[in-house]
């Protein structure tokens, strides 16, 4: 369980979730108004930090300069929005969302003993912090942060007011952003900055694959063959011996093979080409529009008549 004194330590520090996934960084830690013990830490959430989300800090421990909560980075993601600057206090019926929604049994909680220092919590009393109940406070007050944090955002205890019989002085402030100078003759002036970074994401895939395809193919080669021609030659001096060898008037053949080409079709499979993939690097320009919050400081004078008594309500402001 985180002590009080753990929360200057844990603030503005990451935050992991059971998994060891980083969530955030822990902002704020919301007290329990009656017992003064570490009931809630807000953790910054989103690509730029844009949305804080409700964690309850009992079962979590504080590992060397990180927080470690029992729960998964997309539960704490999705839990009940909870508007932090809306008075610097949880409402019971708020409060009830957030145990519904991490499975945390109200009846449970309201039953615990009394803590030393307060009160045993008290069912449906309204918005935590409010002055003036006897003993029945709400639940939990505003968010402590650690000294040096922004100017105008309430330290210490905020809002511990409950003990039995305690008149109406609920804590230093009810809000965050309120700054009461206390004698000083200034006031500082916050504002945020937007600060863009850059996350490297998985786009796609790209691969090589090689199938066969079958395509019909010609080629045009000369080939040869034997045709029979029929010569005939007159009974001359030079051939009439050989023509007289045989005999007179008979029956004879002769015979002649003829020869012919056809063509061969054989395949052979040769290498024509190296593919491969590789990748080059493109940078293009985004925008990226954000909401940053600004401190606004006025002043107001009023003016006296002559006769030094106050004058009409015409009050001088200036803005910066």
């Amino acid at each position: 369980m985180i002590t009080r004194e753990e929360i200057a330590i844990l603030l503005d520090n990451p935050v992991y979730d059971g998994d060891g996934n980083k969530i955030g960084d822990a902002k704020h830690v919301f007290l329990d108004d009656v017992s003064g013990r570490p009931e809630w830490v807000t953790v910054k959430t989103g690509m730029f930090g844009s949305s804080e989300s409700f964690v309850p800090i009992r079962d979590a421990s504080l590992v060397q300069d990180h927080l470690e909560v029992p729960y998964r980075k997309d539960k704490i993601k999705g839990a009940p929005h909870v508007d932090i600057d809306a008075g610097g206090h949880l409402s019971a019926d708020e409060e009830h969302r957030l145990y519904d929604y991490y499975g945390i049994d109200w009846g449970r909680m309201l039953a615990e003993p009394e803590q030393p220092g307060g009160r045993g919590r008290a069912a449906g009393t309204g918005t935590a912090g409010a002055a003036g109940a006897a003993g029945a406070a709400g639940r939990h007050g505003a968010p402590t942060r650690a000294p040096g944090d922004m100017p105008g955002t309430t330290g210490g205890t905020a809002g511990t007011s409950g003990t039995a019989g305690a008149a109406g002085t609920a804590g230093t402030t009810g809000r965050r952003g309120e700054t009461r100078t206390g004698g000083r003759d200034a006031m500082t002036r916050s504002e945020e900055q937007m600060h863009v970074s850059v996350e490297r994401h998985e786009s796609g895939r790209a691969r090589l694959r090689k199938y066969v395809v079958t395509e019909e193919v010609q080629q045009t080669v000369p080939v040869r063959h034997e045709e029979v021609r029929v010569e005939r030659e007159p009974i001359t001096d030079a051939n009439r011996g050989e023509a007289m060898s045989g005999p007179d008037i008979t029956e004879d053949e002769y015979e002649v093979t003829l020869h012919e080409e056809r063509p061969v079709v054989e395949t052979e499979a040769v290498p024509v080409e190296r593919v491969r993939l590789t990748t080059e690097e493109r940078v293009t320009n985004e925008t990226v529009r954000g909401r940053v919050r600004k401190e606004r400081i006025e002043a107001e004078t009023e003016m006296k008549d002559d006769t030094g008594r106050p004058g009409p309500d015409v009050p001088e402001r200036g803005r910066e």
